[in-house]
């Protein structure tokens, strides 16, 4: 009974879980800081449990959709009442559920990580009552198929990680870094409620499916495309959109900064969403596309370049992520470039978007674990100063070999999960053009580059004699950096598996803009 409960309601579950989490948060910790760990991880453990489920029905069964108040068998009459829908719709399709599992994969391994990390700071009821939210919020941004109830959920996550970038206060910084996200954040809001007050005042409709069967792309249609690639790529912090990201990302816990890397890509997966999905059966596929490769070549070149020069670990490692969203906007903008020419669709298209989203995938798992590492280096010598480092390698061995582990990861290494991803985005935007993959290339090199400067700075040469007694990260953050790492050697050395199961479906799902409504629509 309760399991065919929770396989009928895992949309919902993925979402209900955390919310109903956070706001009792803060009731159970009045009974002991114990109980709060618990509750808090139980509540992420049975979270990524029915994203997971949930997965493999939509890769075994198909798309799934819920709808609020009805049944899908009825669907007909209640996403359409004289042109106006009435319903709310989560639909769950393959690129969906890929989000969730690695959303939830990534939430696990950094609650478990934070058990620790985070276990001397002071109000963490609200520490995680906001952390609870972020989930919830990220796991309604790839489930909702409304615009509206998007718009809903992007603002939660905006509002979770300003709290969470400003919770701790260090001599004011942190605050400030909040306040940039946060008025960044807004911004970026209301270009998006712009963009839904004109597709709706021009179609009357706020599903996702409903606007894609009646768009026309007329000049008002652009606008609004213009205002949601403008807001998402904004929050995905590309460049010329990025200047929030290295405060934010620097000043954050690592905890919370590997999870506003989640948030990030959950609005990069929007974008694609509403590009493909949304606009694909009128969009300009060539312009379009060529708008991305445009905003992924400059990530890619900027990010890196202005990565080099710094000394903050976590600063460097902001830049580098900007750098990598740059590789998932050339893979997917090469696919939709591509779109509208079924030869070179199928020869190559289809490829760089795989490359894209398997990116995507691996970018959330080594950049994840990036933070998490450089986190317990601070945690234990209480300094990000890349000068001010050196010879812990003596000391943090297994921090030492996770930090390796995601470098060579980030810098397309084989044969780690990086380099397999970068490889089908190389071999196909050559296809496409080769400038663009060289500049690609040239970019993985100068990752790897700064990254070698990086770890010698901070594991090689002498103990130094201030971090003489520094010891190892605690085990729950080893075990969470640890869970993080054997996902990047896994993906790294079965590919093609990865690709088989989740990448190409999920890539088909987004091209596939006419099984999607179908799904929805039915025959109208």
């Amino acid at each position: 009974m309760i399991t065919d409960f929770v396989i009928k309601n895992a949309p919902i579950l993925v979402v209900a879980i955390p919310l109903i989490g956070a706001f009792l948060c803060p009731l159970v910790a009045r009974i002991s800081p114990m109980w709060r760990k618990t509750w808090v991880l139980g509540v992420v453990t049975v979270t990524s449990l029915i994203a997971i489920l949930l997965a493999s029905i939509v890769l075994t069964q198909g798309t799934v959709i819920y709808v609020f108040g009805a049944s899908t068998s009825n669907l007909t009459v209640p996403i359409d009442s004289g042109g106006i829908p009435i319903r709310i719709i989560f639909t769950v399709d393959a690129m969906s559920a890929a989000m969730e599992v690695i959303m939830a994969m990534i939430g696990f391994s950094v609650i478990l990580y934070s058990m620790s990390a985070d276990q001397e700071r002071s109000s963490l009821e609200q520490y995680y009552t906001l952390f609870l939210l972020l989930i919830c919020s990220v796991m309604g941004m790839v489930t909702t198929g409304d615009l509206f109830n998007f718009f809903v959920f992007l603002e939660i996550s905006s509002m979770a990680s300003a709290g969470l970038v400003a919770y701790r206060v260090e001599k004011g910084r942190a605050i400030e870094a909040a306040i940039k996200y946060f008025i960044v954040s807004t911004i970026a809001a209301i270009f998006f409620l712009f963009a839904i007050a004109i597709l709706y005042g021009q179609y009357n409709a706020l599903n996702i499916a409903m606007l894609a069967q009646r768009l026309q792309f007329t000049l008002i249609d652009k606008i609004a495309l213009i205002l949601i690639v403008m807001a998402l790529s904004t929050k995905c912090g590309a460049v010329p959109m990025h200047f929030w990201t290295p405060d934010a990302y620097s000043l954050a816990p690592s905890s919370v900064t590997a999870m506003l890397v989640v948030v990030s890509l959950a609005s990069l997966y929007a974008l694609f969403r509403f590009v493909f999905t949304m606009y694909g059966l009128t969009l300009s596929y060539v312009t379009i596309g060529w708008v991305l490769i445009t905003l992924g070549v400059l990530s890619m070149v900027i990010g890196v370049t202005m990565a080099i020069p710094q000394k903050d670990v976590q600063r460097l490692i902001a830049y580098q992520g900007i750098s990598q969203i740059g590789y998932m906007l050339l893979g997917m903008g090469v696919g939709l470039a591509v779109l509208g020419n079924p030869a070179q669709l199928s020869s190559f298209g289809i490829i760089a978007m795989e490359g894209g989203i398997f990116h995507i995938i691996n970018h959330a798992i080594y950049e994840g674990l990036l933070f998490l590492t450089a986190g317990s280096i601070i945690y234990r010598i209480g300094t990000r100063d890349l000068d001010k480092m050196g010879g812990l390698g003596h000391s943090m061995k297994y921090t030492m070999i996770f930090f390796m582990i995601g470098v060579l990861a980030i810098a397309g290494v084989p044969p780690f999960n990086g380099f397999a991803s970068k490889l089908l985005i190389y071999e196909s935007v050559y296809l496409f053009n080769p400038v663009l993959a060289i500049i690609a290339l040239v970019v993985s090199i100068l990752t790897l580059a700064s990254f070698v400067k990086v770890f010698h700075s901070i594991f090689m040469g002498p103990r130094l004699l201030e971090y003489a007694g520094v010891r190892e990260a605690p085990l729950p953050m080893l075990i969470g950096m640890g869970i993080l790492a054997v996902l990047i050697v896994v993906f790294g050395f079965f590919p093609q598996v990865v690709v088989n199961t989740i990448v190409a479906p999920a890539a088909q799902a987004l091209v596939n803009q006419g099984g999607y409504l179908s799904v929805i629509l039915g025959g109208r």
